[in-house]
């Protein structure tokens, strides 16, 4: 006895769209078109995280950052630097620094060795530059790590509305920007 193959379904002709019909090329499109829309659904969840990539203007950006080397022994470390506002105003909140136990905003009458007055902030008008120097608002390091010239330390800035932002400053001899 032979064994028999049961007969092959297929498909009738009328449950396949016809070579170059608009059902064929809607069917042949799809899946390309929502691909495309995944990929930029995630690309722009990416981007509104902040992920790397993001197209943003500078806001912020920090010119001739200096530090001077204290006059003495236990002085604090006066900050030169100047901030180039691009954008609306804001205020810088805070300096940071790991090579010193502090970071101090302190608005001088034009008398670096004369006493200041503490900020807890800066306001930095809408494109606007501000110099920082101890002649004036001054960024102070309280307790510095020991310093040497010519050596880097890294100051990172935060603005309520830029953000933070963190330079290299160059130590100088004592009294020099």
């Amino acid at each position: 006895m032979i064994d028999q193959v049961p007969p092959v379904a297929q498909a009738s002709p009328a449950a396949q769209p016809a070579p170059g019909s608009l059902a064929g090329l809607i069917r042949a499109a799809i899946a390309p078109v929502i691909c495309s829309a995944v990929l930029l659904a995630m690309l722009s969840a990416w981007v509104i995280t902040g992920g790397d990539g993001t197209l943003t203007r500078v806001a912020v950006q920090i010119t001739s950052a200096s530090v001077a080397m204290p006059a003495s022994s236990g002085a604090p470390a006066p900050t030169y630097l100047t901030v180039v506002n691009l954008s609306g105003a804001d205020r810088l909140v805070s300096v940071t620094t790991p090579d010193a136990r502090s970071v101090e905003l302190v608005q001088r009458d034009g008398n670096p060795a004369g006493p200041g007055r503490l900020l807890t902030s800066v306001p930095i008008g809408a494109h606007a530059t501000v110099n920082f120097s101890p002649f004036g608002t001054d960024i102070a390091l309280i307790d510095p790590a020991r310093l040497a010239v010519g050596a880097s330390v890294p100051l990172t800035l935060r603005f309520a509305s830029a953000g933070r932002v963190t330079v290299d400053a160059t130590v100088t001899p004592p009294g020099t920007p």
